[in-house]
């Protein structure tokens, strides 16, 4: 009796005992589920939540990471650094010389490198982050930063005045490099790499600018120009959308990686109202300055003596990326020597919708960047109607060739001294904006399909080309030359598989607003 009441103890026992572990169990892989649960919930809240959940009680030493730390390759790059400058520095006498002579501003006759090195100090990348954006494409965001001790001259020559050595000293750069890399079946297995900067954060390039020898009261403003050339380069070739394509190998097909028009904006800029006066003797006389590119400029004519002017000029522009780039309007105030700057806004493309036609009533300030200027006042207002027009794939081909067609006219003109640069604007019933006094150049259309024009004028004579093939056209002062065709806004005429950059969009109510009537 007793060894069975046992038995049956024993197993009654490690029954319960087998239960209740098996209890523990069920219960403990419940608890980690729910704290698997609860991480991943966590795990996909950003700063924000985190901040709206512990309010004041939200850790500083709490950071989201989007880039991966790299300090092995910055141990290798420090290394490379003297191998890797030696051959920058070639590349960029290469690449950068052209863009300074073609980027020239006027009044500038030469802008070249007299001395370049990159110095000792290598650049550091804080961080990569890889993305898989497009399928057959890898993505890569480099984090930049260089406080480097390069020795930069850039010899500047001006009418009348001699070559004068500029140093450009304590240059930094601080951006985020985005580099695509194009798949292919083939070894390397890459077959195209695009390279652009981001428009946010937005590229930061500082430097100092010295004479050499000499005295930067020679040249009046050549510190703003050289910024403005640089500025203007950066967003105009670099800057995203706007990128660089180099092909790897040989009959590589990059043409869907390049930067291709996506649509037609027809603007026309109606008139202004309550202009500040620049002028110490009557009042000022405006005209408006026009470009989704720097490298691509449209004026209107200019409104003697008058702060509220009518202008009624409708324009052509071509949009590259809608989502991005910017209308930029500037008022000025026609002068003997330098125009000044009446004002100045922008209407980011992304606020337009397709074939919907609006008048709208755009804000100037003083400057775009607000953070650098004292005087805070409003500068008028300008009135504009805007239409925009979505091109098909068979209008995108015609509008590239268009614009291919056209800088190289634009180089030409340059080329033959007829434009003082290539950033000179070009007007719409008045003659281009050139580098001396009453000199330009006007382009004329001839119809559809009829081809480009080119009308010259000077102070007394001048010269140019008619698109229909009709011959050369001389003008007097009286007589400018017109702009009647399509102004196309493209990629840098020296090379076919580089494009350019733009500028970022900032909000409306930070860079001039705009309101719809």
């Amino acid at each position: 009796m007793g060894l069975i009441s046992g038995i049956l103890m024993g197993m009654v026992f490690g029954i319960a005992l087998m239960a209740g572990w098996r209890h523990m169990m069920a219960y403990r892989s419940t608890k980690r589920i729910a704290k698997a649960v609860d991480i991943k919930l966590l795990g996909s809240l950003n700063r924000d939540d985190l901040k709206k959940i512990c309010g004041d009680n939200f850790p500083e030493w709490i950071s989201f990471p989007v880039f991966e730390q790299v300090k092995w390759l910055n141990k290798q790059l420090s290394k490379l650094w003297p191998f890797v400058a030696d051959a920058a520095e070639l590349v960029i006498r290469e690449s950068v010389e052209p863009l300074l002579e073609e980027y020239r501003p006027p009044g500038i006759t030469s802008l070249k490198f007299s001395k370049l090195s990159l110095g000792t100090v290598a650049p550091k990348i804080e961080g990569i982050r890889v993305q898989s954006l497009k399928k057959g494409q890898i993505t890569m965001d480099i984090d930049f930063r260089w406080g480097g001790d390069p020795n930069i001259v850039l010899g500047v020559e001006a009418a009348l005045v001699a070559s004068i050595p500029i140093q450009l000293k304590d240059l930094q750069v601080f951006t985020v490099v985005r580099v695509i890399f194009q798949l292919s079946e083939e070894i390397p297995c890459i077959s195209a790499v695009v390279v652009a900067l981001l428009a946010e954060p937005k590229p930061r390039i500082d430097y100092t600018v010295k004479a050499v020898g000499g005295s930067l009261t020679a040249l009046p403003g050549i510190s703003d120009m050289i910024d403005d050339t640089v500025e203007t380069i950066v967003t105009d070739m670099l800057q995203w959308p706007h990128r660089i394509v180099v092909p790897i190998g040989v009959d590589v097909d990059i043409s869907d990686l390049e930067l291709k028009p996506q649509g037609k904006i027809t603007l026309t800029v109606v008139r202004a109202n309550d202009l500040k006066n620049m002028e110490m003797i009557g009042k000022s006389d405006p005209y408006v300055v026009v470009y989704i590119r720097p490298l691509f400029k449209v004026k209107t004519k200019v409104i003697d003596n008058n702060l509220n002017p009518i202008w009624d000029q409708t324009f052509e522009l071509i949009a590259e990326d809608k989502e991005t780039q910017s209308i930029v309007f500037e008022v000025f105030d026609e002068d003997i020597g330098q125009d000044k700057r009446l004002g100045v806004t922008k209407l980011p493309l992304i606020d337009l919708e397709a074939e919907v036609p609006k008048e709208m009533e755009l804000r100037l300030q003083p400057s775009l960047n607000m953070l650098k200027i004292k005087e805070k006042k409003d500068r008028g207002t300008l009135t504009i109607k805007i239409l925009y027009h979505e091109f098909n794939k068979e209008e995108q081909l015609v509008a590239l060739e268009e614009e291919k067609r056209i800088l190289e006219e634009r180089k030409k003109l340059k080329d033959e001294g007829v434009i003082g640069s290539t950033m000179d604007a070009l007007g719409s019933g008045v003659g281009v904006v050139g580098s001396g006094i009453g000199a330009g150049v006007g382009f004329v259309g001839t119809g559809v399909g009829a081809g480009v024009g080119l009308v010259g004028s000077g102070v007394s004579s001048g010269a140019g080309m008619v698109g229909s093939g009709l011959g050369a056209v001389g003008s007097s002062l009286s007589k400018a030359g017109k702009f009647m065709g399509r102004t196309i806004t493209g990629q840098s005429s020296h090379s076919r598989k580089k494009s350019g950059s733009t500028t970022p969009v900032n909000s409306v109510q930070e860079n001039g607003g705009a309101k719809p009537r």
